[in-house]
């Protein structure tokens, strides 16, 4: 064997373990964990991939993604938590609500969380202020319990005679209780007699339906919840069929046939925290990361809807609408 061959031959074998090393070096992991399902969660999940794609990542390239699903399941949080935190994921993502977000923060105190969350992080005790969270979790606040009472309010507009107003409500949701607070204190300012509801499987959805036709409630109030936004459809369809006014949280709802909508929007807040596990994944702490506030709001009104149920929209309702579906 001559002098190049050799030389060849030594620098190549040097060479092979760096460039195995270079190309088994594994991906950074982001752990997923959201309250309902896949197939429910869609357009959300494509606007974080889009907002991790903004901040130079995009999956199966340079960062891997482990998904958890509780698929309504709210108890069983805490175990999906617990064993993103056992695979040692680079950055644990809550979505779905103040639920995952609690499983999470109990889960681990030093991998970085991103969430949205429709709850008030500061009094809910997992950042110590928006501005400078501390610790190892920020994110999106969507602001959905707060929406409640002027959800009421619009519902009362549209629906002037109802006298009594059903609340449909989550007892397992861990923001229920502050939702339903501030639709009590709502309607006493308003003298509105309400009646609240609880479900939480479709069986319980079926029985929070009839009790409302035996009830006469005139319209509905849907509260804020993954579970109810994993089941739309089939909430819109008892709505529909029961021939009750309801107005949801969300824009997908009217879209989807709900009568009325009003909320943040979903999909720009999950864009905004696929942003930030982006900025995390390259280095920065959760702890200098404001939590981020929802600045954009929908009200979104489905005339078809309207007439379905024979209710007349007044223009004054329309006027204030970012959008009217016909």
């Amino acid at each position: 064997m001559n002098r190049r061959a050799i030389i060849m031959l030594i620098g190549g074998a040097a060479a092979w373990p760096l460039a195995a090393r270079t190309q088994q070096a594994p991906l950074p992991v982001v752990g997923f964990l959201n309250a309902t399902s896949p197939s429910s969660w869609k357009p959300y999940l494509d606007a974080f991939w889009h907002g991790l794609n903004e901040a130079g990542f995009v999956e199966s390239r340079n960062v891997a993604i482990e998904y958890r699903w509780a698929e309504g399941h709210y108890e069983r949080l805490p175990s999906l938590a617990a064993d993103l935190v056992r695979r040692q994921v680079s950055v644990l993502v809550s979505t779905g609500g103040a639920g995952p977000l609690l499983a999470a923060k109990a889960a681990t105190t030093t991998i970085p969380i991103v969430f949205t969350a429709g709850n008030d992080p500061v009094r809910m005790g997992v950042v110590a202020s928006l501005n400078r969270p501390g610790g190892n979790i920020t994110g999106v606040n969507l602001f959905v319990t707060e929406m409640v009472s002027k959800r009421l309010g619009l519902l009362r507009e549209l629906v002037p005679t109802a006298d009594l107003v059903a609340v449909l409500s989550n007892p397992t949701n861990p923001s229920t209780e502050d939702q339903l607070n501030d639709v009590q204190q709502a309607s006493r300012a308003a003298g509105q007699r309400i009646h609240i509801l609880s479900a939480r499987t479709d069986q319980e959805l079926d029985a929070a339906f009839r009790t409302m036709t035996e009830l006469k409630a005139g319209a509905l109030l849907v509260a804020a919840d993954p579970y109810f936004t994993s089941r739309r459809s089939y909430v819109i369809a008892l709505a529909v069929r029961h021939l009750i006014p309801a107005i949801y949280e969300q824009r997908e709802h009217a879209m989807a046939g709900g009568l009325m909508s009003y909320g943040t929007s979903l999909p720009d807040g999950y864009r905004q925290a696929g942003r930030y596990t982006g900025r995390i994944l390259k280095g920065e702490k959760p702890a200098d990361l404001p939590v981020l506030q929802s600045s954009r709001f929908e009200f979104v009104i489905n005339l078809t809807a309207a007439k379905v149920l024979g209710l007349e929209v007044p223009p004054t309702l329309l006027a204030r609408a970012d959008e009217v579906i016909e």
